[in-house]
């Protein structure tokens, strides 16, 4: 290898590292890091519930129709809910509007897990209960996704943004087999209280949450 090869070999290993440092850099405030780790584990839970609550749905009724709208009502409150979410956020506390939000989902996953434990579910309060989990999600993204600004530095907010696109990522790919897991092993309303556990885990970050 030639002289120039090698400072150029060099560059490029230098330039690679410093990207890689850079990307990871986010983590290094502790806000950051501690809400990107419970917002993993919410959408680890959020995935694990997807699969709870459609086999639930399947298991409660044979009516393709019902089964259909399971997905429904996880993603028709974002169609209507986005953009009011998004201009609410704008102008109410951010911190306060995802603790709010954060905790009707809580209530919500925690019902569904108490009421088919209790085998007391059925379709109906099956899906209006995933609507209002659904509702409550819609709500609280725009409000989440606005908060990172305030949580990293200008210069590692694509950093930031790229972490937590990796962080939805990992959630998709993960939860809904370990949700399957779950509900092999023991049941659809565990996965819905592990659900509700997720959700507690962002509150208590939040609450440390002091913005200046």
């Amino acid at each position: 290898m030639t002289l120039p090869q090698t400072l150029s070999h060099s560059m490029k290993s230098r330039h690679s590292a410093a990207v890689s440092a850079s990307t990871w850099r986010p983590l290094e405030q502790p806000l950051f890091r501690a809400l990107w780790i419970a917002s993993l584990t919410s959408n680890i839970g959020t995935w694990m519930h997807e699969a709870g609550a459609g086999w639930l749905m399947t298991s409660l009724t044979s009516s393709p129709v019902m089964i259909a709208l399971m997905q429904t009502a996880t993603t028709l409150p974002i169609f209507f809910l986005a953009l009011p979410a998004g201009a609410l956020a704008d102008g109410v506390d951010r911190r306060r509007m995802l603790i709010m939000t954060q905790t009707l989902m809580f209530i919500a996953a925690t019902t569904l897990g108490v009421v088919a434990l209790a085998d007391a579910m059925t379709p109906w309060l099956l899906l209006i209960l995933t609507l209002a989990l659904g509702a409550a999600a819609a709500m609280n993204a725009p409000a989440w996704q606005a908060t990172t600004p305030e949580l990293v530095p200008r210069a590692d907010l694509p950093s930031a943004v790229a972490l937590t696109g990796m962080g939805l990522n990992l959630a998709r790919a993960v939860g809904p087999a370990l949700g399957g897991v779950v509900v092999a092993l023991t049941g659809a309303w565990a996965v819905f209280l592990l659900n509700a556990l997720s959700f507690l885990s962002v509150i208590a970050v939040l609450y440390r949450w002091l913005p200046v």
